[in-house]
């Protein structure tokens, strides 16, 4: 066999093309595009507890700002500090009360001293009775007698009510819990000089607080007195006491005054997230997997023709379990992607398949 470099030029020439035809491949046919492996929901309805989720701070049901009604006397007695839980007619703190001590006991002198008068002058008046029937005095005596015992009455009468009321005064030298609850906050010490009417402690009555949920119109509308509320985080349990009649006309709110009887780790002055269960119905649901959130926007994936998926803007609701409220944007029998719908973009391509516990 001769070798390529004894052959003549053209020879040689017409080798090389041949071999380089055998060694060119033609070009290969554009790759069609690949589909996602994904699983496939049908949104359907079913029974679901629907609720209202909204915010607001928890406070006192009621909070009594407590003070004296004397005034320029001084503290002697400081029983109570904040977080202490007191009874109703609880003694909170006491006033120097040596100068009413006094007052009392001279109105109480007084009133014994009218006491006897009156003793005295209706004795006299029994005894000018018998006397005028023998007519040993004249009836002007009689009268006089009367008027006697009359004035004595009216004497004894004020002397009482002098007494009353120094004993009422001596009273506000003690200052009671008006009813139980939680001591939360103090504004007074010890030997502190008071004026009347200033604020000295502050009780949470009952130890009771509520939460007081915002609320836009729409759903205010559907909240009524008596339904279950639960805090998010906590777990608390609370009863709607009471629902404002209207709506602020700037921010379009309404409040919700929701009772919670045992508080647990909930403080006043918190401001919380809830939920209010408005009651139960069917309602259409996807599987909380197949709600993406992109641009502060829900979407899901609606499976289309030609195994291509839609991006659907939805709004959704509460949320139970797996499953998810839809309130727009899809409707019953409607195929969304369950698994794997972070991944797709509007109008890409799918293969479905099948996977346990794909629906609701």
């Amino acid at each position: 066999m001769r070798s390529f470099s004894r052959l003549p030029l053209p020879g040689f020439a017409l080798a090389m093309a041949l071999l380089s035809a055998a060694c060119h491949k033609p070009d290969s046919a554009p790759a069609a595009p690949s589909a996602q492996a994904v699983s496939v929901a049908e949104a359907q309805m079913q029974p679901m507890r629907r609720s209202v989720s909204a915010a607001g701070p928890v406070a006192a049901w009621e909070e009594m700002q407590l003070g004296v009604e004397l005034n320029g006397l001084r503290v002697t007695r400081l029983l109570v500090d904040v977080g202490q839980t007191v009874q109703k007619g609880e003694l909170l703190l006491e006033l120097d009360h040596r100068g009413l001590d006094s007052d009392l006991a001279q109105a109480a002198a007084a009133l014994r001293q009218a006491e006897a008068g009156a003793e005295l002058a209706r004795l006299k008046y029994t005894r000018g009775q018998s006397l005028v029937e023998g007519h040993y005095i004249s009836a002007t005596a009689l009268d006089e007698l009367r008027a006697a015992r009359i004035q004595a009455e009216a004497q004894l009468g004020t002397a009482r009510a002098v007494r009353d009321a120094a004993a009422l005064r001596r009273s506000y030298a003690e200052l009671r819990a008006p009813d139980a609850g939680v001591i939360s906050r103090r504004l007074v010490q010890p030997g502190q000089v008071v004026g009347a009417g200033s604020e000295l402690l502050r009780l949470i009555r009952q130890g009771r607080l509520e939460w007081r949920a915002d609320l836009p119109e729409a759903q205010l509308a559907q909240v009524q007195v008596g339904q279950t509320v639960v805090l998010d985080g906590s777990g608390v349990i609370g009863r709607v006491r009471a629902v404002s009649p209207g709506v602020d006309s700037t921010t379009r709110t309404g409040t919700a005054y929701v009772d919670l009887p045992e508080p647990g780790p909930v403080q006043p002055g918190t401001y919380v997230q809830g939920r209010i269960r408005i009651g139960q119905g069917q309602t259409l649901v996807i599987p909380t997997a197949a709600v993406v959130h992109r641009d502060g926007h829900a979407y899901a994936f609606r499976l289309g023709e030609s195994q291509r998926v839609q991006q659907v803007r939805i709004d959704i609701g509460s949320t139970q379990g797996d499953v998810v409220e839809i309130r727009s944007g899809l409707k019953a029998g409607d195929s969304v992607v369950s698994a794997g719908a972070g991944f797709l973009a509007d109008g890409d391509l799918v293969r479905p398949v099948p996977a346990a516990g794909n629906s609701p």
